[in-house]
Parts: C-alpha cells; sequence; structure tokens
C-alpha cells in the first residue's frame, strides 16, 4: 500500500468527505477519488459507503482506518527518528495549546524560537487542555503546552513550566462584593460561571469546594476563559479565573478564609516518541526560562 493513498484515506475519514479532504491535501478531487479506488482495488474491499454529500466508513474501512493511523505515526517516528541524528532542525512542528496560554504565556517564546529556527514551519492547534493531551497520547501531535492534569498518567509525561494562579471573582455590583470576608457556604448561595465538568480546572475547583453536602451552582459553563470573564463582568455569576487574566480588569478578587488556588501549566509529551529537533528546540527554549524538571 502506498503511504500517499493511506494519506488521503485517513483524511477523508477526518473530515467526513472527498472535497474537505482534498482541500486539506491540496489535491484535486479527482485525485483523491483516484487514491481512493487504488486502494480499494487493491484490498479488494469497498472502504467507504457515499451518503448524501458525505461519506461514511464501511467495516473494512474501520478496520484500515485503525491500522493506517499506527502505520503512519510509526513512519513519522521512523522519519524523525533518523533526522534527530543530525543537527538540522527544519520542517513542521505541530503542537497544541490552549487560547489563554497561547495570549498569555507562548508569544515572546515562538518570536525567538522563529528568530533562531526560520525553516521550521510552526502549525499551532488550539484545543482545550484535555483533548490536546488525547492528542499527544495518540500520536497525533508530538507535544502539547497546556494546563497539566493533577496527575500525568503514562505513556505521558509532563513538565512544569508555570503556576498559574487563581482568583475568585464577581463584577463590582454583584452582591458578594459587599459580604466580604466570605464563607464557603454564602459563596455556594450564588450561581457561578464555570469551565465544563472533566476539564482540569474544574477539577481543581471541584475538589476544593465540592462534598455530599456542598455542590456548586452552576449557571452557565465555558471552555474559553474570556468568555467567563465577560459572562462575569456583566453579573451573571462568580468564578474562578487566572489572576493573570485580571490585569486591568474591573472584576473584583474575593477573600475566602485565605483560600489561596492555582493550576500547573506545561509540557505534555509521550515517553515512547522521538521528539524531532523541531520540537525539542522549542521545549529547550521553554525550559531555559523555566527549568523545573527534566525529560
Amino acid at each position: 500500500m502506498e503511504l500517499a493513498n493511506l494519506h488521503a484515506f485517513v483524511a477523508i475519514a477526518e473530515y467526513g468527505s472527498f472535497s474537505s479532504a482534498a482541500e486539506k491535501l491540496y489535491l484535486t478531487q479527482p485525485a483523491i477519488s483516484k487514491r481512493i479506488a487504488q486502494l480499494e482495488s487493491e484490498l479488494e474491499v469497498k472502504l467507504f459507503d457515499r451518503i448524501g454529500r458525505g461519506v461514511q466508513m464501511t467495516l473494512a474501512g474501520q478496520t484500515l482506518h485503525q491500522r493506517s493511523i499506527q502505520i503512519l505515526q510509526e513512519v513519522e517516528d521512523t522519519r524523525r527518528a533518523i533526522v534527530s541524528l543530525t543537527d538540522t532542525v527544519s520542517g513542521q512542528l505541530l503542537m497544541a495549546t490552549s487560547h489563554h496560554i497561547a495570549l498569555h504565556r507562548l508569544p515572546i517564546y515562538l518570536k525567538q524560537y522563529k528568530e533562531q529556527f526560520p525553516q521550521v514551519t510552526l502549525d499551532l492547534k488550539f484545543t482545550d487542555s484535555e483533548s490536546g493531551c488525547r492528542s499527544v497520547e495518540n500520536g497525533e501531535l508530538e507535544f502539547a503546552v497546556v494546563t497539566l492534569p493533577s496527575q500525568t498518567k503514562p505513556p505521558l509525561k509532563s513538565i512544569t513550566l508555570w503556576e498559574d494562579e487563581l482568583a475568585i471573582v464577581v463584577a463590582p455590583d454583584h452582591p458578594l462584593n459587599f459580604s466580604q470576608p466570605l464563607s464557603v457556604a454564602e459563596l455556594l448561595r450564588y450561581d457561578a460561571i464555570m469551565p465544563e465538568q472533566g476539564t482540569f480546572t474544574w477539577e481543581i475547583v471541584h475538589k476544593e469546594f465540592e462534598t455530599e453536602q456542598r455542590r456548586i451552582k452552576v449557571g452557565l459553563t465555558s471552555n474559553y476563559l474570556e468568555t467567563i470573564k465577560m459572562l462575569v463582568s456583566v453579573g451573571l455569576g462568580w468564578s474562578i479565573l487566572p489572576k493573570s487574566l485580571l490585569e486591568h480588569s474591573e472584576l473584583v478578587i474575593l477573600k475566602l478564609n485565605n483560600l489561596q488556588l492555582s493550576r500547573n501549566l506545561g509540557i505534555v509529551y509521550h515517553q515512547n516518541k522521538t521528539l524531532s529537533n523541531a520540537a525539542q528546540e522549542f521545549i529547550n527554549i521553554l525550559r531555559n526560562e523555566n527549568i523545573t524538571s527534566h525529560l
């Protein structure tokens, strides 16, 4: 099987149509159709059912999809391992990060990296931290710079770069602003605006506040911190936000029994995957400024 045909097949499975996959791979639709036809002829099976404008994988297609991802990842790992034997720093660097980290932590390092390694093409995937970790674990990305889970489990490993202090905040005219210092019971009487359950930040809040007797009254949820900040500013509830997001903000930080909350931000990578030179150099730049652990 030719790798180009497998790339086309995986792209169609991911994007759900021949036209979308062709656009992503910079191919014409007849060209990508020809690749699938060659693959189906070689395997003597039908890989896709055409339904309306989209496609769905057949049972044979689903089986091939799992194997194709593994094959393409092994090929890419092999390429990176060979290239890493040289001093060349070039190619594409595909990494994931959250919007918050991209806006408030990475710009200076991205600028420094591009100045040092102009031959590298940066491809940033903006995602939530949980999805970024899954993509690294599945071999889709070399690494991610995200909010770290409370425990990083194999095959993932992590490097802590920053401690991100968190604060309980409300709008200036919110009733809680006139009741300081607060008790937990009083805070939980009011609606909160929170990240979705299952996110790493939610786990921190849940661990700190929720018990069998106490529950956070979640009025609204969003995984975009800027959106939460806006919703808090118009008085729709209290929330917990990074202090780095509160500069030049009118939001009020509440005091709650000397409570101090924080989360760790850093790098997540796969312990069994070979990092490309491009990835290793970016990690080196981050760690030279924020050395707290070792690969």
